[in-house]
């Protein structure tokens, strides 16, 4: 195999690697309802993409490498897309947690700052409390593990906060 092949099948690679991350990111700040940030980063994508699948489409034909190049690096993009948006964490989440502890779990977590809300209600086998915990996504397990640690029975659900609102939010937007 000529070097300069194998030189261009890795360019390949890294650009779809690049392209479909970048992808992933942006699909998460649309989510996220961060509009300039997914232009940007749709922008880059699509400018990317344009020049790798021009380059393998006009050499398919006499260089099948380039394709399986193309392959390699989208299947990889997925997985890098992922991992860098699971080490940034970005957003906030909301946790869900039933439990028969809810005093002394509600007090735990607010001695470690953070936001709870605190309700009564019935489960099947008696009374529980539900607590709603507010928290940066990358601090969710850290509540989970504060949450089974005290109450190793309790039952937890986590959501994404796409949008929320404040008291002070409110005052100051009707200036």
């Amino acid at each position: 195999m000529d070097w300069n092949v194998l030189f261009g099948a890795l360019l390949i690679v890294a650009a779809r690697v690049a392209d479909v991350s970048l992808g992933t990111l942006r699909t998460v700040a649309v989510i996220n309802g961060r509009k300039a940030v997914a232009w940007g980063l749709g922008f880059a994508e699509v400018l990317i993409w344009v020049l790798v699948v021009s380059q393998v489409i006009t050499t398919v034909r006499e260089n099948i490498v380039n394709a399986i190049a193309y392959a390699l690096g989208f299947a990889t993009g997925n997985f890098v897309g992922i991992m860098i948006e699971q080490y940034f964490a970005f957003g906030r989440q909301i946790i869900r947690v039933f439990t028969r502890n809810g005093g002394e779990m509600a007090t735990a977590m607010r001695e470690r700052g953070l936001r709870v809300t605190e309700f009564d209600g019935r489960g099947r086998d008696g009374p529980v409390s539900m607590l709603f915990v507010e928290t940066e996504r990358r601090g969710a397990p850290g509540v989970v593990d504060l949450a089974r640690s005290l109450d190793p029975e309790c039952y937890y659900t986590i959501g994404d906060i796409r949008e929320a609102s404040s008291r002070s939010a409110r005052a100051s937007s009707r200036k």
